[in-house]
């Protein structure tokens, strides 16, 4: 019941942030969910046992998410900042571990919510899609797999997850994703919509799997709990963080 009732009162206002709002509510929103998604990275990554990357990521992800040129330079003196700083510890040997959780933090978290700023701008309806592409395959695996998942896809990760799951996933998401957006962007051709979705499903669900992993690695249950029924933020955008980046590409292909 906590899962639904969130739902409910999130799903409204995002969909308006992303709809309707103005540019600066909109980069003030979406600025806020990336910094409380890092906060929750620093937390999983300190229980690696290097130390958290620290306040530095916090600025440098600000930079990387609205900066739209110089990208691979904000990112090149973000390694290098990352190992003088991580160098001034006195674990030495702990320095490179350090310094890439910092950066990795940094791509993985507002690098790719940087891809969401130039999907509203070709559309506010190529990023509402990007978001129910993950959102329908999540409540078709969660109810699919809850009833008939019967083989496990990856057991050490992520134990409940089912093959059965992962396959009402990329349906429900062709079926729902795909259908708002043949309804609202007709142009795009129905093939490049089934086989985009499909790919951006499967992206989010390695996304997924991915922040299991991290967080399976460091001990870690949930991200965080500031979402009730759904635990941290970072638990409720991994797919979404490497489902981006994918529908972008498409996008610039398509221009």
């Amino acid at each position: 019941m906590k899962r639904v009732l969130t739902a409910a009162a999130l799903i409204p206002f995002i969909v308006y942030v992303v709809l309707f709002a103005n540019l600066w509510f909109f980069l003030a929103v979406l600025a806020t969910i990336a910094l409380l998604c890092y906060r929750e990275y620093n937390t999983i990554a300190e229980g690696f046992g290097f130390g958290a990357p620290g306040p530095v990521g916090y600025g440098a992800g600000l930079l990387l998410l609205v900066v739209k040129s110089e990208t691979w330079l904000l990112i090149a003196l973000l390694c290098v900042l990352a190992l003088i700083l991580a160098m001034r510890e006195e674990g030495v040997a702990k320095s490179l571990p350090r310094a890439a959780l910092l950066v990795t933090g940094v791509i993985y978290v507002f690098g790719c919510w940087q891809f969401a700023i130039p999907l509203r701008e070709a559309s506010p309806h190529w990023l509402m899609y990007a978001l129910l592409v993950n959102w329908a395959g999540d409540t078709g695996a969660y109810f699919v797999g809850r009833h008939f998942g019967r083989h496990k896809m990856a057991p050490r990760v992520s134990p409940k997850k089912s093959w059965e799951g992962a396959a009402a996933s990329v349906l429900t998401s062709i079926l729902l994703a795909g259908g708002y957006l043949v309804w609202f962007l007709p142009q795009v051709p129905v093939v490049s919509v089934i086989a985009l979705t499909a790919v951006a499903n499967i992206a989010g669900q390695l996304g997924d799997l991915a922040e299991s992993s991290m967080k399976r690695g460091a001990g870690v249950k949930d991200s965080g709990a500031i979402l009730p029924g759904h635990g941290g933020f970072l638990d409720r955008v991994d797919s979404t963080l490497f489902a981006l980046p994918v529908i972008y590409a498409f996008v610039r292909l398509l221009a």
